[in-house]
């Protein structure tokens, strides 16, 4: 499982915090941020799962697998025709 918190969407309910403190830890003025790698263990995966169902602005975000952002390796290029 890997994910994404956007920060500019956080309004600080700090929800996430209470489900998996370990992955969103919060700042002094109480926003969640994301604390280490986004891959998150499976042994870790219910509790950011609550998280994100939980977080009321839909801060958090569960990428697709293959997901490896725009313009990095394993994206294809597409094919064009050669004469």
């Amino acid at each position: 499982m890997k994910i994404k918190l956007d920060r500019t969407v956080c309004d600080g309910f700090g929800i996430c915090a209470k489900h998996a403190p370990d992955h969103f830890p919060l700042d002094d003025w109480g926003y969640a941020s994301l604390a280490g790698d986004p891959v998150i263990a499976p042994t870790d995966e219910a509790a950011v799962t609550r998280a994100l169902f939980d977080c009321p602005v839909h801060a958090i975000t569960r990428l697709p697998e293959q997901w490896h952002g725009a313009g990095h390796a394993g994206t294809a290029a597409p094919e064009t025709a050669q004469e």
